[in-house]
């Protein structure tokens, strides 16, 4: 086999080994959250509850909106899924939350992402 072609195919092999999909869990993990350290309580209930938690969204009364984000069994069931956080960060390929609003200050998303990663404590 010429040069020329090792060549081409270590090149395909690199290219596609550095394309490869990357699966991680909806929490960012290079994310420092060893001094932010909210509780669904102090903090994250009123997040959710201004932005999320609504008539018509994701309220106790809202079957068909998915989650209800009023409570705390509600908030931290809808935090394992995978499109929870991708929908507030409006990231591509998810319905961007809140649904016809501006996407939250990202301190907020941060301060949700921290939740999540310290283990959703109420």
């Amino acid at each position: 086999m010429s040069k020329v072609n090792q060549f081409l195919i270590f090149g395909i092999l690199f290219f596609m080994l550095s394309c490869s999909k990357d699966e991680t869990s909806n929490t960012n993990n290079s994310l420092d959250c060893s001094a932010n350290k909210p509780t669904y309580k102090n903090d994250i209930a009123s997040i959710l509850n201004s932005s999320c938690a609504l008539s018509g969204c994701h309220s106790a009364a809202s079957k068909s909106a998915g989650f209800d984000l009023s409570t705390f069994s509600g908030a931290k069931s809808a935090s394992g899924s995978g499109s929870f956080l991708k929908s507030i960060k409006h990231e591509s390929g998810s319905s961007k939350m809140p649904q016809g609003g501006s996407k939250l200050p990202d301190a907020t998303i941060t301060k949700i992402e921290c939740w999540i990663k310290n283990g959703t404590p109420e």
